[in-house]
């Protein structure tokens, strides 16, 4: 059985450490952006640009947008649209103000529809005429969760909240 055992000792006030973790309460919870659009889109784009690093997708001029479902194909939370010759690419990604989610797992859920349309952009040299979209959809799904859980364990380790605003 855990338990917690607080010490009252003169001259130290019993609420301090109730204080204390108001505090870091507090401190946790203004680490997380606000989920307005700019916000948002300052974590979208943060976000694109470590996984276009760590996707070594460097030499591509990518940008995220965050669109309305009448934007997306019904059903979907993201797609990417990409031009191999001039190698530009554009991710479009559920908005914000679309989400039923709460913001911390909304912006997860954002962070997780990048990475997926990076994948796909990752093997688009692979797509061919024969491509079985069913199984190219199950194995971007698959790497997907494999980085995105690398990264969110190698974040926890750290310290650093899930949907932090990289700057």
């Amino acid at each position: 059985m855990w338990r917690m055992l607080v010490r009252y000792r003169p001259g130290f006030p019993l609420v301090t450490p109730l204080f204390f973790l108001f505090a870091l309460s507090f401190a946790a919870h203004a680490a997380m952006p606000p989920c307005d659009s700019l916000s948002t889109n300052e974590f979208l784009n943060g976000r694109l640009a470590f996984w276009q690093q760590r996707l070594n997708l460097q030499d591509w001029k990518l940008s995220v947008v965050a669109s309305h479902p009448s934007e997306l194909k019904p059903e979907t939370l993201g797609n990417i649209h990409w031009d191999i010759p001039n190698k530009t690419a554009v991710v479009r990604v559920l908005s914000i103000s679309d989400y039923k989610l709460a913001c911390p797992a909304a912006l997860d859920d954002m962070e997780l529809t990048v990475v997926h349309e990076l994948v796909h952009l990752t093997l688009s040299p692979l797509r061919s005429a024969k491509t079985n979209r069913a199984e190219e959809e199950h194995t971007v799904n698959q790497i997907t969760d494999a980085l995105l859980k690398l990264e969110r364990q190698s974040r926890a380790r750290e310290g650093v909240p899930v949907a932090v605003i990289a700057r």
